[in-house]
């Protein structure tokens, strides 16, 4: 824990940072954030935040900590019998087949912030005993096949995006990774609005894919995917949907749950393919059974997607700054009800995360922010609303009408679009930081749930409240996926600690005051393997007794992905 007395920092310093390209087969390699020859550091104004929020002085930023350039020995075991591993290398070829440790540690390792800490101090746990990519569908069936027949546990590798522990292998086993090679269009149809993937083809290939239809696939307009999470360049169609995420865009389109038309599995007890129709009064629906199972009843190799005509020239892009956050917050439940149609992209950051952006870009104590103060927004009490309209030109420009008109009414000061293409600008890129960071040892790190209306402001207190038990820790929220009766709440926080237990005791304290609160476990990360333990508080010992029989059902030996969801 960091001391009381404060420390001092020069505005003019500036850390060295790491700008290279982590070493081949290197700790580093496997847990930096997307492309290895890309970076992002604080700005100096970030910097400063994080300095001033930790009570960090400049010499706090002098030294790094263990930043995992070692090399991963290749000495882990491998637990598969070489009757087992031979038959696996016959189904995909030697190519498409592997048991060194790198391997083995990279497909088996996500991004949260434990399992960075872990990487770091070069800890290798809880990893597959060999990686195979398949080629296609048949690939799969012969290998879950053979699984099942040999209780041989049974991972799913898409992006590797995961920040709930959802690529650890407990037990071992086999990881399939379906980005490889399973990654191509099926099928699409304009007609249908629909297209159909294989579930390893990643997010920038599938957009591009969509923007491009009139080329690419004979259409006759461009499209879209209308989901764009923050992992969108390094996460796939598959991972989208069996993790229930959501994108920026989702309070107009939807979230991965609603853009999933039908989906195709193979399973121990065998395969199947849910119908394409729009809507079906056939009793539950399978497809949505599957919606959301992180691999645990089976593998997903296909799925058909709703699309959407893409008008990026109707734009409309906005902001607001209100005097507290009960005002903004209110503004946009009155958008999210008012039946005139939604925005694309909508948030809310509260004032902590509000005074945080004017730090790091720059315009504290600026003219601009002066005007803010005469028109009575204050630091630490005003809040920023951000947003953007899309679709047919009169719909764009009807939503962001009803949107300016009610903002207003709730005492928003309109601010035109300049913060959001702020915004768009890091939107991607911000993730690169945290490595940077984590470096010097200060950690960033996320949890987030849903939330009723009503218990809104009850649970972002109390949320807060639990973050801030740890002294010099920042702690920014937003709302950012927005429904007639509820909304979000994404809590960032920064801390510097000393060790993965200490990490781990205070991230899942938050989770507990989450559950306790009111909200949900997860809005759109996931369960995985963080959220587990809550699960059958959460949901209740029936609800958890179906998913069990669901498993039992379709995965009788528990070789898919054994311990997700809490099963």
């Amino acid at each position: 824990m960091t001391s009381h007395k404060k420390k001092r920092h020069n505005t003019d310093f500036n850390p060295q940072w790491v700008q290279t390209p982590p070493l081949e087969n290197s700790f580093r390699a496997i847990f930096k954030w997307g492309d290895r020859g890309k970076f992002k550091n604080p700005s100096k104004g970030f910097l400063s935040v994080i300095q001033k929020g930790l009570n960090l002085g400049d010499d706090d930023f002098t030294t790094m900590g263990t930043i995992g350039n070692r090399l991963v020995p290749d000495t882990m075991p491998v637990n598969l019998s070489e009757f087992d591993l031979e038959a696996l290398e016959k189904i995909v070829g030697r190519k498409n087949f592997s048991k060194l440790t790198y391997d083995r540690l990279s497909y088996s390792s996500g991004k949260a912030m434990e399992d960075i800490l872990r990487l770091r101090k070069q800890t290798i746990k809880e990893i597959c005993d060999v990686v195979v990519h398949p080629r296609n569908k048949s690939d799969v069936q012969k290998i879950v096949s053979l699984c099942h027949d040999r209780n041989i546990p049974i991972h799913v590798h898409g992006g590797g995006s995961s920040v709930t522990f959802g690529l650890d292998c407990p037990r071992g086993g086999v990881t399939l990774v379906l980005s490889t090679h399973m990654n191509k269009l099926v099928a699409f149809n304009e007609d249908n609005q629909t297209i159909t993937v294989e579930a390893g083809m990643m997010g920038p290939d599938y957009e591009y894919l969509l923007n491009n239809a009139q080329k690419k696939l004979g259409a006759e307009k461009p499209y879209t995917g209308g989901h764009f999470p923050q992992s969108f360049e390094f996460s796939s169609v598959g991972g989208w949907v069996v993790t229930l995420g959501s994108g920026q865009a989702s309070s107009l389109y939807g979230d991965a749950g609603d853009l999933v038309i039908s989906q195709e599995y193979v399973t121990p007890r065998g395969s199947f393919k849910t119908k394409d129709y729009p809507a079906a009064a056939t009793g539950p629906k399978i497809n949505d059974i599957m919606k959301g199972s992180e691999g645990c009843f089976g593998v997903l190799v296909s799925l058909t997607m709703k699309v959407f005509e893409h008008m990026p020239e109707n734009a409309r892009q906005f902001a607001f700054m209100f005097p507290d956050f009960k005002s903004g917050v209110t503004a946009l439940r009155k958008v999210s009800q008012g039946r005139f149609g939604m925005p694309s992209i909508l948030r809310v950051s509260d004032p902590e995360e509000t005074d945080v952006a004017m730090q790091m870009y720059g315009l504290e104590g600026g003219i601009g922010d002066r005007f803010l103060e005469i028109k009575g927004m204050k630091k630490g009490k005003k809040c920023l609303v951000m947003g953007q309209c899309d679709g047919e030109k009169f719909f764009s420009s009807n939503v962001f009408r009803q949107v300016k008109k009610i903002c207003k009414q709730e005492k928003g000061l309109y601010l035109t679009g300049y913060p959001m293409k702020k915004w768009y600008k890091g939107r991607f890129s911000d993730p690169y930081m945290r490595d940077a960071l984590n470096d010097y040892g200060v950690l960033i790190d996320t949890l987030e749930c849903s939330v009723t209306w009503e218990n809104f402001h009850d649970l972002h207190k109390k949320v807060r409240s639990t973050v801030k038990a740890n002294p010099h820790t920042i702690c920014m929220t937003h709302a950012s996926h927005f429904y007639a009766q509820g909304t979000n709440l994404y809590f960032i926080f920064i801390v510097k600690m000393p060790d993965v237990e200490a990490f781990r005791a205070y991230q899942q304290s938050i989770i507990d005051c989450i559950e306790t609160a009111g909200g949900s476990l997860s809005h759109h990360h996931g369960v995985g393997r963080m959220m587990a333990p809550w699960m059958e508080r959460h949901l209740g010992q029936e609800q958890m007794g179906i998913l069990r029989a669901v498993k039992a059902h379709l995965d009788p030996g528990n070789i898919m992905n054994p311990g997700g969801l809490g099963l």
